[in-house]
């Protein structure tokens, strides 16, 4: 979201901690949320809340109004999740004049985790795939948590066992230094009794416990077409693509195709899909990450269908949300 500058991390952290401190003081004074609220809501302790506002008074940030450069961000962030009742929603402003800004939207993903990373408990962290996820990793910093658990959602081989151009929870556990989960088998089986005997295995069972039970789920979201993710790295062939699209599918949601509405279309390739699919209108914090145009429609289906209920985005694409 920001260039380290000269003094490297430690001013890159310093920026995150008043963006922090700003938002804090947002939700205290605009939107009239007590501390225990915002704790919630940022994934901190009581105590670092105060903190923030405490920083936000010396630091300037608070007069009349907002002083900071995130303040509307910050208001966009606050209509998008109120429009769709979300848990969480972040805006980062855009740096580029692209339709599409993964870097920012990868950038703003890496600083989410790591402030859920600043709350010390244990925990399991539910990691998607894709290009957005992709960034995510590449700007996570190096985080010394090796009592935490990364778990894929998705598997990353084609059917004729080629990996997957973006996995990701090998990345993101490597930055962690956390135990690894990854899921080793295709997106998409040849065969319904080929996926029956793979998730039999006892490590499939051990993978979906741990994403029952995890904190957090975190993902990136695919639009539907021509280059759409699952058919551009050979995880459905064109045919099922045309199929789903034919159901009503606008896009994919964990290699799911959803509709307009926010419903699982009828697919013939769900059948053969091996991905964990989280139940609808979770309390813990599920996050989609995502920038572009061509994401606005898949996004928005996931929000309303309440599949996921977080949401970290560009202001680009928050506005064409609120359209």
């Amino acid at each position: 979201m920001r260039s380290r500058g000269r003094n490297g991390i430690g001013e890159e952290q310093t920026d995150r901690r008043l963006d922090l401190a700003a938002r804090a003081a947002w939700m205290s004074y605009a939107r009239n949320r007590t501390q225990d609220q915002i704790a919630q809501e940022l994934q901190v302790s009581r105590q670092v809340v105060q903190r923030l506002i405490a920083l936000a008074h010396k630091e300037g940030l608070i007069e009349f109004r907002l002083n900071h450069g995130l303040t509307e961000c910050i208001e966009l962030a606050e209509q998008v999740k109120d429009r769709y009742g979300l848990l969480y929603c972040d805006v980062a402003p855009n740096e580029t004049d692209s339709q599409e800004d993964l870097a920012t939207v990868g950038a703003l993903g890496a600083q989410y985790l790591e402030t859920v990373l600043q709350n010390k408990d244990s925990m399991t962290i539910g990691v998607g795939n894709g290009k957005t996820m992709h960034q995510v990793s590449n700007h996570l910093s190096q985080i010394d948590r090796p009592d935490c658990r990364c778990a894929s959602m998705m598997g990353n081989l084609t059917r004729d066992g080629k990996s997957g151009n973006h996995d990701v929870v090998t990345r993101i556990s490597n930055r962690m230094g956390a135990d690894c989960y990854p899921l080793p088998m295709p997106v998409v089986t040849e065969t319904e009794a080929e996926r029956e005997v793979l998730q039999a295995q006892p490590g499939f069972a051990r993978i979906n416990g741990l994403l029952t039970n995890a904190r957090l789920l975190i993902m990136g979201i695919g639009y539907w077409g021509e280059d759409a993710s699952l058919l551009r790295d050979g995880f459905i062939n064109e045919g099922e693509m045309l199929q789903a699209r034919k159901r009503g599918a606008v896009g994919e949601f964990l290699g799911f195709a959803i509709d307009s509405d926010g419903s699982i279309v009828d697919a013939d390739y769900h059948a053969r899909l091996t991905s964990y699919l989280p139940e609808r209108n979770q309390t813990r914090p599920v996050v989609i990450v995502a920038s572009g145009n061509l994401r606005v429609p898949p996004v928005r289906a996931a929000l309303t269908g309440k599949y996921a209920n977080s949401l970290l985005t560009d202001e680009n694409t928050a506005r064409l949300l609120l359209r």
